[in-house]
């Protein structure tokens, strides 16, 4: 670890497995203190903050913030926010594999991979970190909170861009299974190319002309009529070639095969409530196989979960959890 990281890591311990929030002060600010600055920047509002920093709770490397502190742009402040109480997911979060390295997670469906919105204390990396009492423990990359399988995290801050970095090169090999409408007429395998863009705030991701940024194989593995389907449904390999935001579920609609309890594609549905947790998304990411930045070791990691609704598709189907 650089002198640098070192000088500028949190002096706030984590809270239920999370960071303090990271604040630096902006370069020729207006403000005459800091305490001006925090009540500007800060929804709670001036009570609040106020009320913070008579109880110390915004601090700098040299201790807590004052009341009267002067404003001196570039400074860093952490804090931690008030946090909301979130519905537990109750499923567990399996580990797959560990070393002094990498944790490898088996994600349930519902639960995000790591704290963003409202779902902060109730994710992946939230859990593990207090679980597996791993305070430095981060993700290499992401799945969506919809989606289950496997997901890879580094134990040492220092390497975690290492990690990062095999899927930014596309040096991981990733595959998926998903349960979706089984079209005969449809020819498989094929490859699908296209340009998906998703503008922040917005659901769903969308293709749009230009420029292919974004590639996923798909496969058919088996098919199968469903009398309680009302037809036959099919269970399909992915292989994504890149990870744009919802990539394999774009693709697979457009291919006129939406992902069973998919809540955005082909039509953005009304959000379930928090403690919904039936008709899980059909959407599995079963496997990561990678060469150790770090080490050298040939790794193949492989989900130990299956998809409900081709296993059970009438338990799934029946909204229950």
């Amino acid at each position: 670890m650089t002198r640098r990281s070192r000088a500028t890591r949190s002096p706030l311990p984590q809270r239920a497995g999370v960071d303090a929030v990271r604040l630096t002060l902006p370069v020729g600010g207006r403000w005459g203190t800091v305490r001006d600055h925090l009540v500007e920047r800060l929804a709670p509002g001036a009570e609040v903050v106020d009320g913070m920093l008579a109880a110390g709770e915004f601090v700098t490397l040299e201790g807590p913030v004052k009341h009267d502190d002067p404003y001196v742009g570039g400074q860093v402040i952490w804090f931690h926010r008030e946090l909301a109480p979130e519905t537990p997911v109750p499923f567990p979060i399996e580990v797959l594999y560990r070393d002094e390295h990498l944790v490898v997670a088996d994600k349930p469906h519902f639960l995000a991979t790591t704290p963003r919105g409202s779902h902060i204390t109730e994710t992946a990396l939230a859990r593990l970190r207090r679980e597996l009492e791993l305070p430095g423990l981060s993700a290499a990359h992401r799945l969506d909170r919809l989606t289950a399988g496997v997901v890879l995290f580094v134990v040492r801050p220092e390497e975690r861009g290492r990690y990062q970095s095999l899927f930014a090169d596309k040096r991981v090999h990733k595959e998926y299974e998903a349960i979706a409408p089984y079209d005969p007429v449809l020819e498989l395998p094929r490859t699908v190319r296209s340009r998906i863009e998703k503008v922040r705030g917005v659901i769903a991701a969308h293709e749009v002309p230009g420029e292919a940024n974004s590639e996923s194989r798909v496969e058919l593995i088996d098919h199968r009529p469903v009398p309680s389907y009302g037809g036959a449904l099919g269970r399909y390999r992915l292989l994504p070639r890149t990870g744009r935001t919802h990539q394999l579920r774009v693709h697979m609609n457009a291919l006129g095969l939406p992902l069973l309890g998919d809540p955005v594609y082909p039509a953005v549905l009304d959000q379930a409530a928090a403690d919904d947790f039936a008709r899980p998304l059909q959407l599995l990411a079963t496997t990561l196989e990678f060469t150790d930045p770090v080490t050298g070791t040939e790794h193949r990691f492989h989900t130990r979960r299956t998809l409900q609704a081709w296993d059970a598709y009438d338990a799934w189907d029946a909204d229950e959890v």
